[in-house]
């Protein structure tokens, strides 16, 4: 059973930056650094829907809406993702959440929610 935990989540002010940490624990037959890893967020009253994700090879896909200013990245000695969001804007109010896909390789990254393992989230909160 794999366990995903986010961190990070604050309030900011616009133009802000934050660091979004998620950590993957628990064991399957699969090793976490080819799992599918990916970003979602959900705003009220809205869809959830895909941030960043990322495959086993670090290759990396956006939404339009914070391309050029989230970063995906992934570290699998420590087995955690971070999203790191610069030139935060009101809109990317939501809640942040992190998922896990665990398979023998992850050879492209993909933002639908075909997802098995999820976090509980993290707030983060931009202030105009």
């Amino acid at each position: 059973q794999v366990q995903v935990e986010e961190s990070g989540g604050d309030s900011v002010n616009t133009g802000g930056s934050l660091t979004l940490s998620c950590a993957v624990s628990g064991d399957t037959k699969y090793t976490y650094n080819k799992y599918c890893m990916g970003w979602f967020r959900q705003a009220p009253g809205k869809e959830r829907e895909g941030v960043a994700g990322i495959d086993a090879d670090g290759s990396t896909i956006y939404a339009d809406s914070v391309k050029g200013r989230f970063t995906v990245s992934r570290d699998n000695v420590k087995r955690t993702l971070y999203l790191q969001m610069n030139s935060l804007k009101p809109e990317d109010t939501a809640m942040y959440y992190c998922a896990a896909e665990p398979m023998r390789y992850c050879s492209g990254p993909y933002l639908d929610p075909a997802y098995n393992y999820w976090g509980r989230g993290t707030q983060v909160t931009v202030s105009s």
